[in-house]
């Protein structure tokens, strides 16, 4: 069958640890090998289905997601080829129950690089990085910071429960700036804002929303989430809680 057994799977705890001892030394999953790459996606699946789904449009768990979360590890759904890997009989294999979202025309091409986040064709690479993922859920709103050598790059926007999917968050980018520090100290140096790039992107697409996360597990200290180009995320509240 298609199903996956859970004869074998870890008391929740200890399912969390094993996730965040996966991904440890990857770099934001950057350096992880075919076989770290295909660990991760066996120890995350397993909680995944261990837990009840979430629902975005109860407010009691909405409630978790609210604030700060540390992004440890970014990486394709599939381990190699997505033809070949990317199917129902593979215990480890993660589908979106629906991969569009209504008439939105969402961009699901899968996303193959590790150790990048890209939000509607902004891509950073975050190995060894700081990366901030803040969510404010009463004002709807999601952003993503990201410290780099050279400055930072804050990419927000909107986001609404999705009409079909019910732990999907469907999200409108709005601002994106970035922040080049003076040379020789941390001081803010200029900053280039980018919003006018999703206001084009929308007017061409007829839609404002541009991207899609699943929350396929979330506590209080661990999330997981799942992007429309099939990208799968793995978020502390701890910054310290994988080793890079």
């Amino acid at each position: 069958s298609g199903g996956y057994s859970h004869t074998h799977t870890l008391p929740g705890s200890l399912q969390k640890q094993a996730v965040l001892d996966a991904v440890s030394g990857t770099n934001n999953g950057k350096t992880a090998t075919p076989n770290q790459q295909q660990t991760v996606l066996r120890r995350v699946r397993e909680l995944e289905q261990s837990f009840p789904p979430f629902r975005l449009a109860d407010a009691s768990q909405a409630a978790r997601l609210d604030g700060v979360w540390y992004l440890q590890y970014t990486s394709p759904s599939t381990v190699g080829d997505n033809d070949n890997n990317n199917n129902n009989n593979s215990e480890d294999a993660w589908q979106p129950s629906y991969a569009t979202e209504g008439d939105s025309r969402i961009e699901t091409r899968p996303f193959q690089a590790r150790g990048t986040v890209s939000a509607a064709g902004i891509r950073v690479d975050t190995a060894n990085k700081v990366v901030q993922q803040i969510l404010d859920v009463s004002n709807a709103r999601v952003a993503n910071d990201v410290v780099l050598e050279w400055g930072r790059v804050y990419v927000a926007g909107s986001f609404r429960p999705s009409d079909m999917v019910p732990n999907r968050a469907v999200v409108s980018f709005d601002t994106a700036e970035i922040t080049v520090a003076k040379q020789g100290g941390t001081e803010k140096g200029w900053k280039i804002q980018l919003g006018w790039f999703f206001w084009i992107l929308s007017k061409i697409r007829g839609t404002t929303e541009n991207g899609w996360l699943e929350t396929t597990f979330v506590d209080d200290t661990l999330r997981i989430g799942r992007g429309n180009k099939g990208t799968l995320f793995v978020l502390t509240r701890d910054v310290d809680a994988v080793q890079p």
